[in-house]
């Protein structure tokens, strides 16, 4: 079987963001790059999983849309596991843009299973998954937080609203993966090693236009400091809950 883990990469959740002077463009100077921790920890680990379950002659790939500056996140999908990997030379415009760009590698490869983490930590938006499956006209579960995989049926469940529910689809299909889809799985010295020599293949982006696109970002406004109250001084405590914190 062969396996495709889409990777992205994310700045760290203690870089300082900022935009440019006229919000349009994310700024990168001075942040540190990470890879996205749910395509990481649990998608790429799973995937990882069933393939040392399933033995030899079988396969995961790692894929990213990104430029050259991306390859040392790659190379980290290398050495926690990944057989190779391929990065789609583009600098990301928007999901839309991403998901065709995988989508188009995924449907010359006649993968068993695309993995992807449940979302971004940057952009949280959950959309890339459902449209590779709508680019591949496949199945697609969202949100799931065990796979198990028994011949081409894969029993998959997601936690709902009031409990859990158990789903079962047959390869292919697309999973995006939550927590407790996997346990991080930390690189160590061989993996590293081997990363090395694992073959990481660079091929052109397709094109695409865009159907919407990104105008301006804004920061939430800053924290307002801490304001304390006299304990004897319930009328003020109660209008400052009522017109300021809006949460009565």
């Amino acid at each position: 079987m062969k396996f495709l883990v889409c990777i992205s990469q994310t700045p760290d959740t203690t870089s300082k963001i900022s935009f440019s002077g006229d919000g349009a463009e994310f700024n990168a100077a001075g942040v540190q790059f990470i890879m996205n921790p749910y395509d990481e920890w649990y998608a790429l680990v799973r995937a990882c999983e069933i393939r040392e379950a399933l033995g030899d002659g079988h396969k995961v790939v790692a894929v990213n849309v990104g430029p050259a500056a991306n390859e040392t996140t790659i190379r980290k999908a290398l050495a926690i596991g990944a057989d190779e990997a391929v990065r789609i030379d583009a600098e990301p415009t928007s999901a839309a843009f991403v998901a065709k760009q995988i989508a188009d590698y995924a449907a010359k490869e006649n993968f068993d299973i695309v993995f992807l983490g449940k979302e971004t930590i940057d952009y949280n938006g959950s959309e890339v998954g459902a449209m590779v499956a709508e680019h591949l006209d496949l199945p697609f579960v969202s949100y799931a937080s065990k796979l198990d995989l028994n011949g081409n049926t894969a029993t998959l469940e997601r936690d709902i609203e009031g409990g859990v529910e158990e789903l079962e689809v047959n390869t292919p299909f697309v999973v995006s993966a939550a927590k407790g889809m996997a346990e991080q799985r930390i690189p160590n010295m061989r993996g590293i090693m081997m990363a090395r020599s694992k073959p990481l293949t660079v091929v052109p982006a397709v094109a695409f236009d865009e159907p919407a696109k990104s105008v301006r970002f804004t920061l939430p406004p800053a924290k307002a400091g801490v304001k304390l109250i006299d304990p004897e001084n319930m009328d003020e405590l109660v209008r400052l809950l009522h017109e300021e914190a809006k949460i009565i």
